[in-house]
């Protein structure tokens, strides 16, 4: 597995094992004008640590994370109910293209210190992609790998 692209159309198969349910794989957002309790139990209930962040035109205009929330409004002890997205989230959202390497996406988390990466595909939002989902492509790489060399042993 080379691309992002590759990466996006797998993520389906690696879910099937998450905690006994098939989870359907979504990008979530949230509205800009919205609360971060609102984005915090949204994160809870899908189970995702970020938030595509979203203007009035359905644009992406941020992203919210769990370290947002949590150095930017409970540190500085904001009212989250109170507070809204927009003061939390990162403006310059860093993203990646179904073309790019998957190893230009994991120096990318690296060096940038991410864990979420918005996949766009002509300024449109088509999916998302976590630290989590590289080490994923890297074990079935690795799996596909060793099984390759098991036959080749035993076969020799």
């Amino acid at each position: 597995m080379n691309t992002v692209a590759q990466l996006l159309a797998n993520k389906k198969h690696w879910n099937e094992g998450d905690h006994g349910n098939s989870r359907i794989e979504r990008v979530h957002t949230i509205a800009q004008s919205a609360s971060t309790l609102e984005a915090a139990r949204l994160m809870n209930e899908h189970r995702v640590g970020s938030l595509i962040v979203t203007d009035t035109f359905n644009k992406i205009s941020g992203i919210i994370t769990e370290r947002d929330i949590l150095t930017r409004i409970v540190t500085a002890q904001l009212d989250p109910a109170k507070t809204q997205v927009d003061k939390a989230m990162t403006k310059d959202v860093i993203h990646c293209t179904p073309e790019s390497s998957l190893t230009e996406v994991r120096h990318l988390m690296t060096d940038c210190k991410i864990r979420h990466i918005p996949v766009t595909d002509n300024d449109e939002l088509v999916g998302m992609i976590s630290i989590g989902d590289l080490n994923a492509a890297s074990n079935a790489d690795l799996t596909i790998e060793v099984k390759s060399m098991r036959q080749y042993i035993t076969a020799g």
